[in-house]
């Protein structure tokens, strides 16, 4: 991965990213890692040897900590975990979603709630857990991330944009209440980023198209796109940014 971006002050910095060993999570991860972050990350399948080759290649071993983000108390257990063997965590980053497609008709009340608990509800109680500790480190960032795709009207994944669009309004909500502390808190907006498993699900030719007509860059994202506005958003050089949400897309909406 090339270095596109240096941020000084995220050296030695304890990171914690949800989702952080696949698709761009993976490349947050090893992002912060080559900014010489200390980065845990927590996922549900095995991501060690993931980590095994991000220590090769950078010489900085992330911690990967198994972790079910739907169940709130493992979670912020993780947190604690994360923060005994990196410091207390300063960069919160709630990467980790599903956008698993459902129609309005076949969804019952378990899949609504199930949705809620992987990309809504763990990023309320991430900010939870993080906040004392980044009170008492006199400050930190915590990058939300959320989608264009309520701001486009997408539909076909009700529950996924109800979720992300209620992400950019707990945003500003935490914004307000954590910056008395020094605390900013900004979500991130990803247009379509062809990961593997966006190729793999939903990428047909004719969708590509259609979406890229769509961007004023004649361009597809990739997760390396993300990358670096994650990192502006941990660092000090958006130190006065927060309840703010930072657009990657490729030029397809505006939050002006």
């Amino acid at each position: 991965m090339p270095r596109y971006a240096t941020f000084h002050d995220l050296e030695g910095a304890s990171v914690f990213i949800t989702g952080g060993g696949s698709g761009i999570g993976a490349a947050l991860t090893e992002g912060f890692v080559e900014q010489g972050a200390k980065v845990a990350f927590v996922q549900r399948s095995d991501a060690r040897g993931f980590c095994d080759d991000l220590a090769a290649k950078h010489g900085n071993r992330p911690l990967f900590i198994a972790c079910d983000i739907t169940d709130i108390a493992a979670l912020q257990g993780a947190m604690v975990q994360a923060a005994a063997a990196n410091g207390p965590i300063t960069v919160l980053v709630n990467n980790a979603a599903n956008d698993v497609r459902h129609t309005l008709a076949d969804t019952t009340v378990e899949d609504w709630d199930r949705g809620q608990a992987i990309n809504l509800r763990p990023h309320f109680f991430t900010a939870q857990a993080a906040a004392p500790g980044m009170k008492a480190a006199g400050g930190g960032a915590i990058v939300n991330f959320s989608s264009i795709s309520y701001m486009m009207g997408n539909g076909g994944y009700l529950g996924y944009v109800a979720a992300k669009a209620g992400i950019t309004g707990l945003t500003r909500g935490l914004a307000r209440d954590l910056g008395r502390n020094n605390i900013r808190v900004n979500a991130l907006m990803p247009g379509w980023v062809l990961t593997p498993k966006q190729m793999d699900l939903w990428a047909t030719p004719e969708a590509l198209a259609a979406h890229l007509a769509r961007q004023c860059l004649p361009e597809h994202l990739v997760e390396r796109d993300i990358v670096d506005a994650t990192l502006f958003l941990a660092s000090k050089a958006s130190r006065m940014m927060t309840g703010q949400a930072l657009v990657v897309d490729g030029g397809v909406v505006v939050t002006g």
